[in-house]
């Protein structure tokens, strides 16, 4: 048998280099004129040997580095030769001895199918192609390795299993759709890895986190990590029965919103710790429920390496931050959400991503992911980049990932941050720093097309699931169907509502009266748009103050004030949303870096009081139809009085329109007790006050009206009849006809 090696210097060189762009068509087993050749190579080895059936035959080193190479003879080889079913018998420079399977001897596993809609663009399901698959080929239990990186030179996994090394495991490449792709038998759940890319960039060699990673390492630390998502068994089957009727625009949502890392902390060994997925499940969940949210929506969960951007920094797109536990922990706990009736949203980011090398930046030595001119491709604001919405594996990339949430995860909605900087080409830009569309226009006509496929394809699979933007500006039709001409998402942040809000809030009462039309402007659009209304982290960061503490007065006048500001958001048309924390009375800025002040509840009755009105408004607002059944049109809404700005007074009616049932809301904006206020009611009977945010238990002076009151036949502000009832000072009050159904919640 010769020991001349049967390939050239050069290949030999370019295995060895960790070079070669095929390693597939020299290592493994290959016919060499009529016998059969088999190339490993195994830099750690001193010995290979390769075993089939009861054969062995001894491979040669044929390259210094550990390349090693044995020929044949087709008489000791069974009938079919080839594909050859054989092991490794390996000796390492140590003096260990063990026996594995090669790599290089199983078939490519990606079909022609799927290869096409993955080159196409239109694969909807990238995450079961890409990615660290645990399976079975040809009777090896090991890990399928899948990373699309078009312009590599070689792409190769890296891990513990191979001591890092670049050379040792280099893919194999399908030129038609750009993909990566090898199967290491005998790894499994747990294992590290990265995929080590060398580029045709000036020699750039660089290892990246697998952008379909499931799991990740906990940071700084940034590898990937093998795992197995689909083990877990869910229970609950009920909730995504009912989800479509939860979800419906005419439901009650009320959504608490929260980072997961500091709603609350644990003091371990001396340091206050993160609450790990399952410890919130057992606290968080209870808690939201008490409170009467229907659903939670939390700050981005998708891995990120640092802890300051909060989570809209993403690094790994699939795989749930590993700062509070496994994916089946994450599961766990939106498991034991949809057991108490509670829907989870998670915030989604696709609108930018970090520059850390480990990332999507620069990926495969070509702007992969990003736009190249950093005047489409980079924020200035965030110091991130910006995905290229026009490249066809981008868009298949995020609306996979969207998918992905709702399939494996039964996430119950997205909401989408910073929808404005992706609609806008001059988003935060100078003149001169941004390049128009192709009609001259600031429009971003790629994100545009990109935001309607991605609502399009979500709820075509999951028509239940929600999807709501952040989106700050007068963009029309956000929430009407892309067929219609709009962006297609269920909801939008009623952003202007917000900031009228708070500004009119911010005044000394005093001067309210002069401001009166900021309150009710928002009447003028909100039917618009399917709105939310949302008090959300970004109202208590950056100085500009907790909710209480943004309200003016004293310490008496900033609760009851917020104590009004939350009466109103909630009577108001809309979807409601309050950041943790608010629903207490916390006084300082929200930090990522610390638990909230819980113990301000224990202390001072005023905070547990206003904890105690967040309640009674969610309760109030899911058992009463008129507050929620329609939200999106004037059939839902009647002003009563408007007009009464001296006094900084609003009075209006929530109406039921499958029943006609009414609640009446008046807001005292001033801290001056309205006695004997005529209030016009649309029918004759007793009204009763079924909430007063000045009630005792809240923290408020107690003056509620106790007794039913009478209507009588004078017609005031355009209705027939009327009552006289007492306005508490900056407060609101609820008042529904008498019936025998009616809660008082006044106390």
């Amino acid at each position: 048998m010769s020991t001349t090696p049967t390939i050239s210097a050069e290949e030999m060189a370019a295995i060895a280099g960790g070079y070669h762009g095929n390693p597939f068509a020299v290592l493994g087993a290959h016919p060499y004129l009529d016998d059969v050749v088999v190339r490993a190579f195994l830099p750690q080895a001193v010995s290979v040997s390769a075993l089939y059936g009861e054969q062995e035959t001894l491979l040669q080193r044929i390259h210094a580095e550990g390349l090693f190479e044995g020929i044949i003879p087709r008489q000791l080889l069974p009938q079919q030769s080839l594909p050859l079913d054989y092991r490794l018998h390996i000796t390492t420079r140590e003096g260990h001895t063990y026996t594995a399977d090669d790599p290089y001897a199983f078939p490519p596993l990606l079909s022609d199918f799927d290869e096409y809609l993955l080159a196409q663009g239109t694969h909807l399901h990238v995450y079961e192609r890409l990615g660290a698959h645990i399976m079975e080929v040809n009777g090896r239990t090991g890990v399928r390795f899948a990373v699309w990186a078009p312009s590599a030179l070689r792409v190769s996994v890296v891990g513990n299993f191979n001591n890092w090394d670049g050379r040792r495991h280099p893919m194999r490449f399908y030129h038609n759709s750009g993909i990566w792709e090898i199967f290491i038998p005998n790894l499994g759940e747990g294992e590290l890895y990265k995929y080590e890319i060398r580029t045709r960039y000036m020699d750039y060699t660089v290892t990246k986190t697998d952008p379909v990673g499931f799991f990740s390492e906990l940071r700084p630390k940034t590898a990937s990590i093998v795992w197995n998502i689909n083990k877990y068994r869910w229970n609950d089957a009920d909730w995504l029965a009912q989800r479509p009727k939860k979800q419906a625009l005419n439901a009650p949502i009320s959504v608490y919103e929260v980072h997961l890392g500091s709603w609350r902390r644990k003091l371990e060994n001396g340091i206050w710790a993160w609450l790990t997925y399952r410890e919130l499940a057992e606290q968080l969940v209870p808690y939201v429920k008490e409170m009467g949210y229907t659903h939670v929506e939390l700050l981005p969960v998708a891995e990120h390496p640092f802890d300051g951007s909060w989570g809209y920094q993403v690094t790994g797109y699939f795989a749930p931050t590993s700062r509070y536990g496994t994916p089946e922990d994450f599961m766990y706990f939106v498991d034991t959400c949809h057991q108490a009736g509670i829907g989870v949203i998670v915030d989604w980011v696709p609108a930018h991503f970090p520059t850390d090398q480990h990332g999507l930046s620069f990926f495969d030595g070509t702007h992969l992911y990003e736009h190249a001119d950093p005047r489409k491709g980079a924020h200035p604001d965030w110091g991130t980049l910006i995905f290229n919405y026009g490249r066809y594996e981008v868009r298949q990339f995020l609306i996979s990932n969207a998918i992905f949430w709702a399939h494996k995860y039964h996430i119950d909605g997205l909401r989408v941050d910073a929808v404005a900087s992706m609609l806008y080409l001059d988003f935060s830009r100078q003149p001169g720093e941004w390049v128009a569309n192709r009609y001259g226009g600031r429009e971003n006509l790629e994100a545009i097309e990109f935001i309607r496929a991605f609502n399009d394809r979500l709820h075509t699979l999951y028509p239940d699931v929600l999807t709501i933007a952040e989106e700050s500006t007068a963009w029309p039709a956000v929430t009407q169907p892309p067929g219609a001409g709009g962006l297609g998402f269920n909801l939008k942040w009623n952003m202007g509502w917000m900031h009228d809000t708070l500004r009119y809030m911010s005044n000394d009462p005093v001067y309210r009266a002069y401001h009166q039309g900021t309150l009710t402007f928002s009447l003028l659009y909100t039917f618009s748009e399917n709105f939310m209304l949302a008090f959300s982290h970004d109202e208590v960061v950056h100085l500009k103050r907790s909710m209480l503490d943004k309200m003016p007065g004293d310490v008496w006048q900033k609760f009851a004030n917020l104590r009004l500001l939350y009466g109103y958001q909630w009577a108001h048309p809309g979807k409601k949303l309050l950041f943790m924390g608010g629903e207490f009375g916390q006084w300082q800025e929200w930090s990522e870096e610390r638990s909230l002040d819980w113990h301000l509840i224990e202390q001072d009755e005023k905070h547990r009081g206003l904890q105690l009105l967040m309640q009674a408004l969610n309760r109030v607002y899911v058992t009463e139809a008129a507050l929620h059944e329609q939200e999106g049109s004037w059939e839902g809404f009647q002003w009563i009085d408007f007009r009464d700005a001296q006094r900084s007074i609003l009075a209006f009616a929530r109406i039921a329109p499958s029943t006609g049932e009414q609640i009446l809301v008046v807001c005292n904006f001033t801290p001056v007790v309205r006695q004997g206020y005529r209030l016009g009611v649309p029918t004759p009977g007793s009204y009763v006050e079924i909430l007063n945010s000045d009630a005792r238990q809240y923290g408020g002076a107690g003056i509620v009206n106790g007794e039913p009151m009478r209507s009588e036949p004078i017609s005031w502000q355009e209705r027939p009849y009327s009552i006289t009832l007492t306005l508490p000072p900056l407060g609101v009050v609820y008042l529904k006809k008498e019936s025998g159904e009616a809660s008082v919640e006044n106390g």
